[in-house]
């Protein structure tokens, strides 16, 4: 699929280098962001050892800052698409409130000092799975899988689950078989998450050339991928229980919770006209990803585990 993006100099000779402080932070996505630096939060305090209240906050704040890197260079490279599609045609370089080249700026400057942060007051193992997460999304899932095929999403959701692994490594300077645990719960969440957004967005998609499934396989086969996540992913849930990660308090806590994103997904497969289900799954499955790192963080600090 041809790429085409407007030229930067013609922005820039109307615009001053970058817009307002509130422009800077939308190119951070605070929303996502908010996530990312939970599930970071949670595979660094469930991570066995001890990490100095300084320096974890120290690696919390560059996984944060990694992030926001990460959403802002994609808001650069994204321009043109974004400038189409009605959910983010607001954002500032659509909007003409922001060069691209001062969001360019802004998001290698922060991935730089994010991942030099981290290893200078952490360690290179954290720094470097940092690294190689801000490069992934840039990379792999935003200049290659997105604009590429249908399993964008699935490949490219790979940036999303790593952040537990770096908060992981910055206690451990390793990865362990509970950190992969973690990334895999997050991994196998965001099919599901990001396709009940896909379907009661795919005009929008469609209109900015993007394969995501729904415009390609159309909505039967996109809701039917939807049940098969979330089928897969309600078990695996729960795996942090039978590995002794957790309490069985947690593994029936993760089940419910499981069986109630089941029922979503399965109200989303028999939904026939509009997407108000499809709405309420992907609502839902923010709140069910959040109760889950919730629920593993509260299950330490009781000390169930």
């Amino acid at each position: 699929m041809r790429e085409t993006h407007p030229d930067p100099s013609a922005t820039a000779t109307a615009l001053p280098l970058g817009g307002a402080v509130s422009d800077f932070v939308a190119l951070l996505k605070p929303r996502v962001m908010s996530l990312v630096v939970f599930t970071g939060f949670a595979g660094l305090f469930l991570a066995p050892g001890h990490l100095h209240p300084v320096l974890a906050a120290i690696a919390i704040l560059c996984v944060a800052v990694g992030a926001g890197a990460s959403g802002a260079i994609n808001m650069w490279y994204d321009r043109d698409i974004d400038a189409v599609m009605a959910r983010t045609a607001s954002r500032p370089i659509p909007q003409g409130r922001m060069d691209p080249a001062a969001a360019l700026g802004f998001g290698v400057v922060l991935a730089v000092g994010s991942v030099t942060v981290m290893g200078l007051a952490v360690n290179w193992a954290a720094a470097g799975l940092l690294a190689f997460t801000i490069a992934f999304y840039v990379f792999v899932y935003t200049m290659w899988l997105k604009r590429s095929t249908p399993q964008n999403i699935v490949i490219g959701g790979a940036a999303g689950a790593f952040p537990p692994i770096v908060g992981w490594a910055a206690v451990t300077g390793d990865v362990a078989l509970g950190a992969i645990l973690l990334f895999a719960i997050i991994f196998m969440w965001t099919p599901p998450h990001f396709w009940a957004l896909a379907l009661y967005r795919s005009d929008d998609y469609q209109k900015a050339g993007v394969p995501m499934m729904p415009v390609v396989a159309g909505e039967r086969e996109t809701k039917k991928l939807i049940l098969l996540y979330a089928a897969l992913l309600a078990p695996l849930a729960v795996l942090p229980a039978a590995m002794g990660m957790a309490s069985w308090a947690y593994g029936t806590f993760a089940a419910a919770l499981g069986l109630v994103f089941l029922g979503f997904a399965v109200g989303v497969w028999r939904e026939r006209e509009g997407y108000a289900c499809a709405r309420r799954t992907f609502a839902f499955s923010i709140l069910y990803l959040f109760l889950i790192f919730a629920a593993l963080i509260a299950d330490r600090l009781i000390g169930l585990s």
